[in-house]
């Protein structure tokens, strides 16, 4: 089975959820994750979905609203 590999990093937990429902939308499994000592939250997705999930988080948010890639 694959692993779970960050797919975005949001600025808070209902960032974090609203790029889930955008995954979930597009078939795709999701978790987050927050760590303790950071604000922000990780999403995570299946390592065979990253490119997937990438381009259905792209397609359905506007880009000054990603705080992900560099």
């Amino acid at each position: 089975m694959n692993g779970m590999v960050q797919v975005a990093v949001a600025g808070d937990v209902a960032e974090a959820e609203e790029m889930q429902e955008i995954l979930r939308n597009a078939g795709i499994d999701s978790s987050i994750e927050q760590s303790p000592e950071d604000d922000a939250v990780t999403v995570l997705v299946p390592e065979g979905e990253l490119e997937t999930a990438q381009d259905a988080i792209e397609a359905l948010t506007e880009p000054d609203d990603l705080i992900s890639e560099p």
